[in-house]
């Protein structure tokens, strides 16, 4: 059995969890397609669409919940050394509301993770986190370092689950020294493919935005994601990690990449204007979502690099890009044109041409599909 760069044995059986969803679901196809791992059980309490199982390949899906004690026979079973518990839920699942949310997200998690605790093969924990956990206020620094927190409580749902769900994985990480846990605090996750809340929020002709802010927007494209989990299961140190594109976008300048109109509006008008001119769209959002769009977090990604070993191949602007491209929004006002108006201003007024906005670079074919 081989060993990767941290020291450990390199996983021989691996489970995910979250398999009906995006990044568990491509997680699973990924490892199912690494011929070092030798078995790859994915896990979801919701079967995924035949189009993903037939993906997953190899794979073995297990339809369990993993809140019930049954979760542990699945992992006694099949003998797994490495967990990648990847199933946070942001926002409360179709037909339940906020109770139903936080008994998946934190009863599951730490039902998973006493599980672990108790197993003689476990010895690796990959945990999906959010950087939602340092919530999001004026009073925020441009970045914020692993060992942070928040500048205030959050007061949103997803938040303060990821919030409790980190302490269970530190816990089960002091009780069994020997399991390396690996927490991945995911920036907002943009792309083609996943339906995201900045993707949502941008798919509306007419944005809101709050009167005299301008939120700085530090995205991950859902390619970068995927590796950097793969990266993490495969070969990641214990430790807590922020994941997240170089660079940032003001939310401004993603209204007019994706060609919509910024409707700027007062804060306190901020979400029932949104009601009128995005319809039930602003209703799906969560106040902490609303409140990204506000002030928006930036984070250091330096241990992501030089202790992970991950480096994203996309920046923030060339990952919001990607996705306009790939879901193909019908502009409502051509970027060509505001491209055009911005030069001669800013040629008016003596200034250098507008390079703050990075252009995308090309590339390579098959890159975010």
């Amino acid at each position: 059995m081989s060993s990767d760069d941290t020291g450990r044995d390199a996983p021989r059986v691996v489970l995910v969890t979250g398999a009906s969803r995006f990044l568990g679901g491509y997680l699973t196809m990924r490892l199912a397609q690494n011929p070092s791992i030798e078995r790859v059980v994915a896990v979801d309490a919701v079967a995924p669409t035949k189009d993903m199982i037939r993906r997953m390949g190899r794979a073995e899906f297990v339809r369990a919940d993993i809140r019930n004690p049954l979760i542990g026979k699945v992992i006694r079973n099949a003998g797994v050394d490495t967990v990648v518990h990847a199933s946070l839920l942001s926002r409360p699942p179709s037909g339940g509301g906020r109770t139903v949310m936080k008994d998946l997200n934190v009863l599951g998690a730490m039902q998973l993770f006493a599980v672990c605790q108790k197993s003689p093969t476990v010895r690796h924990v990959v945990l999906r986190s959010s950087t939602a956990v340092y919530g999001c206020s004026a009073k925020d620094p441009a970045q914020f370092t692993e060992e942070m927190g928040a500048r205030s409580r959050p007061q949103g749902g997803f938040a303060r689950d990821a919030i409790e769900t980190e302490g269970y994985a530190r816990g089960l990480g002091r009780r069994r020294p020997d399991i390396d846990v690996s927490i991945l605090r995911n920036a907002p996750m943009i792309g083609p493919r996943l339906n995201g809340s900045v993707s949502r929020y941008l798919t509306s002709p007419v944005t809101p935005s709050i009167l005299g802010r301008d939120a700085r927007m530090q995205l991950l494209h859902e390619e970068d994601a995927l590796s950097a989990l793969e990266r993490a299961t495969l070969a990641g140190p214990a430790g807590t990690f922020n994941i997240a594109a170089d660079g940032i976008i003001m939310l401004s300048q993603a209204i007019r990449r994706a060609g919509r109109v910024e409707l700027p509006v007062p804060m306190a008008l901020f979400r029932t204007t949104g009601k009128a001119v995005m319809g039930s769209l602003m209703r799906d959002f969560s106040a902490e979502q609303l409140d990204y769009f506000n002030f928006g977090c930036g984070v250091d990604t330096t241990r992501m690099k030089n202790v992970l070993g991950f480096t994203p191949r996309w920046t923030t602007v060339q990952a919001f890009d990607d996705f306009v491209r790939g879901v193909a929004l019908t502009p409502v006002i051509r970027r060509e044109w505001v491209d055009a108006i911005e030069n001669r201003v800013i040629g008016l007024l003596g200034g250098a041409s507008p390079g703050a906005h990075p252009s995308p670079v090309s590339l390579p074919a098959g890159a975010g599909r």
